[in-house]
């Protein structure tokens, strides 16, 4: 089992905790996604709200409702995943967030050239080869016991899914036409009935009978359906799991590297549009002016308003050298043209270090992700600051979606001498192992870590470990509250992979991330005035005076902590 991506055709296996669902529509350099009426038989049922909504939950159905009506899955799919986190356990929204995910994902797949690719030149037998791998991966690693059943069923809503989709009927033909699809499903159902998978082989078969009777009833490929049924499955299984086609797997060892052909900017879809929300330095979207906040209206002469996130990503997307021209509205709402050229863009996964003017040697860093060079690449960061003058030091983990288990227990162990970073439980003894600190090369600085909603898997097992072992100061918000491990398995057929959850992860004391994520030390809440406090010791009335409300309160708060005794932390 290696950490080391390769771009082999055997099994590969980077023990990766990966971010949050809502990243997955993030694009990194335009490269990286870090979602017909017939087959409403089969199909979740359109969701009923009661008009006008009396509670936040209602209120939350209904805007997801609005999302799902004009097909902005995308938006529904974050919206649905933040509701479950306000209202954890609410059968209803878990039931709205798979819908909407099921049709993202028929779109991503869609738009995506080496999926399109693949359609073409697979054969049927190939194509069910393809299905029963994706079985095999998932009776070998998967955190739990698959129920055949249950992935068969999945993998029929997958197919009734796509058969909603304009993209899915005109790539195959089928757009315009009345499809029979009501008495399809109810075919299909019978049968599928009569004779419940009850093994991998059984699966099999079920999904092969379900792909030939798709052909004679709607006139469907058959490995349009087989491949429906392989990501359908991978899907169910959890927000974390997913099949990738091969440009998504090659996108996901480009994010482990850190490098990618792009334009180097990271995008989330709001309001018909897609926003960006980083830029990354030394990039092509920094030296052509792209900045946070900017609206990306138009790509090459073609309006991108009211087009999925996909598509504009597609549009955005090209090879080494070629050039891009933007139209791109700013918060002023004015709309200017951008050109860049797409490149190789190295992500640092360590940014904005330096030593905080007006302070007596704090240092400050962000880590925005766990990759594989991190733990080297802080601990010269770290050594350079040192040599500037550091006497304390404040990492910033906010927004930070995670990353490699290796890397976040490296970078952990820099800070600690003893003890135990994390410990991952999985489905076989090979997924228990517990992960803990060695004394050589530990930094002793005062530490502060800043945390928030964002702050997700691989960024909570760095700010865990500090927080439980009292190594530094954990200030900021609640983090996301995602405790589980993916591996990356490369499929043998077809180039294509999988994502899947190989084990749950727990902080040193043994307590489970999902659903929890880390408690701050020091709450921040941000308001008119920044309001910073903990129970034992609210901050100095003192320490505001002359400062500008706009100014950061959560590296407020961490200043604040760094200038009181050690005994007083």
């Amino acid at each position: 089992m290696t950490d080391t991506p390769r771009l082999a055709r055997q099994p590969v296996r980077p023990r990766k905790v990966s971010g949050f669902f809502w990243r997955l529509v993030q694009v990194l350099a335009a490269t990286l996604l870090a979602i017909g009426s017939g087959s409403a038989a089969i199909a979740q049922a359109p969701l009923a709200v009661s008009v006008p909504a009396t509670t936040p939950l209602e209120e939350t159905l209904q805007r997801g409702q609005a999302l799902e009506n004009q097909r902005r899955w995308a938006e529904a799919v974050a919206h649905y995943e933040e509701a479950l986190r306000q209202f954890p356990g609410v059968a209803l929204l878990q039931q709205r967030f798979e819908h909407a995910r099921l049709h993202y994902e028929v779109g991503r797949r869609y738009h995506d050239r080496s999926f399109r690719a693949l359609l073409r030149r697979l054969s049927p037998a190939e194509a069910a080869g393809l299905y029963a791998e994706v079985l095999l991966k998932i009776q070998a690693h998967y955190v739990e016991t698959p129920q055949w059943s249950d992935l068969v069923e999945a993998g029929t809503r997958g197919l009734a899914a796509a058969l909603e989709e304009n993209d899915f009927l005109q790539t195959h033909g089928l757009l315009g036409r009345e499809l029979p699809a009501a008495a399809f499903f109810a075919e299909l159902r019978q049968h599928l009935a009569r004779a419940p998978a009850t093994s991998r082989a059984e699966a099999c078969q079920s999904v092969a009978a379900a792909a030939a009777l798709a052909q004679r009833r709607l006139g469907v490929p058959p490995v349009a359906v087989l491949l429906e049924y392989a990501a359908g499955a991978a899907c169910s299984l959890d927000p974390y799991s997913a099949y990738l086609t091969p440009d998504q797997l090659s996108d996901v060892y480009a994010q482990i590297r850190g490098n990618f052909v792009g334009l180097g900017i990271e995008l989330k879809p709001q309001a018909n549009t897609l926003v960006i929300v980083r830029v990354i330095a030394n990039s092509p979207a920094k030296a052509a002016g792209l900045q946070e906040g900017d609206r990306i209206v138009g790509v090459d002469g073609q309006s991108a308003i009211g087009l999925s996130p996909d598509r504009v990503a597609a549009m955005l997307q090209g090879p080494e050298g070629s050039v891009v021209s933007l139209s791109v509205s700013g918060p002023d709402g004015q709309v200017r043209s951008v050109v860049a050229r797409r490149q190789r863009v190295e992500v640092p996964s360590v940014d904005e270090a330096r030593i905080l003017p007006g302070t007596d040697g704090v240092a400050y860093l962000k880590i925005t992700g766990f990759q594989e060079s991190t733990s080297r690449d802080l601990d010269r960061t770290l050594w350079d600051l040192y040599r500037r003058g550091m006497k304390s030091l404040i990492i910033d983990l906010r927004g930070n979606p995670g990353g490699l288990l290796r890397s976040a227990v490296e970078t952990a162990d820099l800070f600690l001498d003893r003890g135990v970073i994390v410990t991952t439980r999985g489905r076989s003894a090979q997924e228990d192992f517990t992960y803990s600190a060695h004394e050589p090369g530990t930094w002793r600085v005062p530490l502060a870590v800043l945390i928030d909603q964002d702050s997700a898997s691989a960024a909570e097992i760095f700010a865990g470990a500090m927080r439980e072992h009292q190594r530094g100061t954990v200030i900021g918000k609640r983090s996301y509250g995602k405790g589980s491990v993916q591996g990356i398995f490369a499929l043998n057929i077809g180039q294509a992979g999988l994502r899947l959850t190989t084990a749950r992860f727990y902080s040193p004391s043994g307590r489970p991330y999902t659903g929890s994520g880390v408690e701050p030390q020091i709450l921040v809440r941000q308001a008119a005035r920044p309001v910073v406090g903990q129970v034992d010791r609210p901050l100095s009335p003192e320490f505001f005076s002359g400062i500008s409300p706009a100014d950061d309160p959560f590296l407020l708060a961490a200043l604040e902590t760094l200038r009181q005794p050690v005994a007083q932390r």
